[in-house]
């Protein structure tokens, strides 16, 4: 496939996600207190790749580990299409986590699997 065939799907889903939330270890997204997910606004396509254009502040509840964020179609509710795992970080006593832009992108390239 060529680069303008991966570009056009990584601007397709700009339009698609347009929230990030966060998940715990079993994947299950985080609730609770002030939580909510962050509405996103995607960077111009480069090489069928896209990124936040800003950083992104959650407020964490107490006692709640973040293991991974998700990209959803909504505010709440929605479709979850899934995201990555970052390294873990417990708040015990509540908090406030950012998702950095600069390390949470989405790449869309082939794959040989033979």
């Amino acid at each position: 496939m060529t680069r303008d065939y991966f570009d056009a799907i990584a601007n397709y889903a700009r339009s698609l996600i347009t929230h990030i939330g966060l998940v715990g270890p079993s994947g299950a997204e985080l609730s609770g207190l002030n939580y909510r997910r962050q509405p996103v606004t995607w960077t111009a396509v480069k090489d069928g790749q896209i990124a936040p254009t800003t950083d992104l502040r959650f407020a964490i509840p107490p006692r709640t580990t973040v293991a991974g964020w998700h990209g959803f179609s909504a505010a709440t509710g929605g479709t979850d299409y899934g995201g990555e795992a970052v390294t873990p970080e417990t708040f015990n006593g509540g908090g406030d986590y950012t998702l950095l832009a600069a390390g949470t992108g989405i790449v869309h390239r082939a794959v040989r699997t033979s």
